[in-house]
């Protein structure tokens, strides 16, 4: 006779008693028997999605997936194609299943389409280009709502700022909050942290974090496009609401040092430029950066990022102790080595083992819990460690954390309308400006 099957949230109430603390702050109050019981309940919890591209398609079925009393309630995006397909994937899915409640007069286009969506919901997810992150995440802790938002959580220091303000906010509301930076909720980076944590293999002296590969999409201007909307729809290319992809994505290899070494940079100093992706196309960014992360124990980091095609691949960290070496990746298992450079373990995830789904698992089984997961004050620290690395290639300085964080450069406009100017702006041949070291002003 086969074992009955648990529910989705049976299951999830059992994980959370269990989470380790290594992926974020997990409080959970002292219940008796009966007051967990009344505690865990069948609330339908109501999720609105802010940001209707790829990733947050996918972040909503992985929301969809974690809870079996949770539905869709309203969706935003500045485009009205990119809302429809995501909601035509996501209803394809989830058509029969009652998830999907989205009604048309719930699905909010434009700017200032966030707030309506926000206001319906008892869960938020932020997906739009990294720019506007601040500020949704802002309105949607302020209005009582759990957030689970996508890495980076902004593109400038005032940015930053907003976003650890509101962490602070999020924490005294006792509100959820889960960001993107996987790797916290992947087995083989938790354990591995675990085992450096326990000291065994000593102290970390140096390290090499990666993401080196042949780059990301690129969306040509299209006849009729107002300057405004060529830049959201190429986002990825305009510092403003990127940037650049040291941040974009390179922020996850940086932020495993900062976890694993247990502090955040103190300076940075780098180089960078632009060998390959020199078109109208790639907007201002950089095809390459390599930094230097000095952190306050002496630990120094090599930072290594690169958008080239045909070049070598490679997406994973490596750093030495004082007692032996330890290798990470994504997309394998961690190995550890003493130091001979004999193999001492090799960390797996378990089969089937998904760090994406398992963001929403714990942040779902939290909310049913009442506990508090909240990962935003690290995910702001581990962004702005990336926009030092940024501001360190594009000067060609030593760029200190104290100093970059009384930056008041801001790059994101708060408020933009159809109307507006665009932060950055063309030459007569559809050229952008390019940061040049030794002139550029960062700080």
């Amino acid at each position: 006779m086969k074992p009955k099957k648990q529910s989705k949230t049976k299951a999830r109430r059992e994980f959370i008693k269990k989470a380790s603390l290594a992926s974020g702050a997990i409080v959970l109050p002292s219940l008796g028997t009966s007051a967990m019981a009344n505690v865990f309940n069948v609330k339908k919890l109501k999720i609105a999605l802010v940001g209707c591209g790829g990733r947050g398609t996918g972040a909503a079925n992985q929301a969809l997936e974690a809870d079996d009393h949770v539905e869709l309630v309203a969706m935003a995006d500045l485009f009205e194609d990119q809302l429809n397909s995501s909601y035509g994937h996501l209803y394809e899915k989830y058509k029969d299943t009652g998830k999907m409640q989205v009604k048309q007069e719930h699905k909010f286009v434009g700017f200032d389409g966030f707030k309506k969506a926000i206001d319906l919901a008892d869960v938020v997810i932020l997906t739009t280009p990294p720019g506007f992150r601040p500020y949704h995440f802002a309105y949607a802790i302020e209005n009582d709502k759990h957030v689970f938002m996508e890495k980076p959580v902004a593109t400038d220091v005032p940015g930053i700022r907003k976003v650890l303000e509101t962490a602070k906010l999020a924490d005294q509301k006792r509100l959820n909050v889960v960001v993107g930076l996987q790797r916290h909720y992947q087995e083989n980076y938790i354990k591995t942290h675990e085992l450096i944590k326990n000291g065994s293999l000593g102290k970390i002296v140096a390290g090499q974090v990666y993401w080196n590969s042949e780059g990301v999409w690129v969306r040509p201007r299209k006849p009729g496009q107002s300057e405004l909307e060529y830049q959201m729809r190429n986002w990825y290319y305009f510092n403003w609401i990127c940037g650049d992809h040291i941040l974009e994505q390179h922020i996850h290899n940086i932020d495993v040092a900062n976890w694993f070494i247990g502090e955040y940079p103190l300076s940075a100093q780098g180089m960078g430029g632009r060998m390959v992706r020199k078109g109208p196309d790639h907007g201002e960014i950089f095809d390459h950066h390599f930094v230097e992360f000095t952190y306050p124990s002496g630990a120094v980091i090599s930072s290594q990022c690169r958008h080239q095609p045909n070049t070598m691949y490679k997406v994973g960290e490596a750093f030495q102790l004082t007692n032996g070496t330890v290798i990470t990746s994504d997309a394998g298992a961690a190995k550890i080595y003493d130091l001979s450079g004999k193999e001492m373990e090799s960390i797996s995830n378990s089969q089937g083992h998904n760090p994406y789904q398992e963001e929403h698992n714990r942040m779902f089984a939290s909310i049913r819990e009442k506990g508090v997961i909240n990962d935003a004050e690290n995910g702001a620290k581990s962004t702005m460690s990336a926009i030092l690395g940024r501001m360190a290639t594009y000067s060609g300085k030593v760029i200190g954390w104290e100093e970059a964080m009384n930056s008041n450069l801001q790059l994101m406009p708060e408020e933009l309308t159809w109307d507006s100017a665009t932060p950055t702006k063309p030459d007569h041949e559809g050229r952008y400006p390019i940061p040049i070291p030794g002139k550029a002003i960062v700080l």
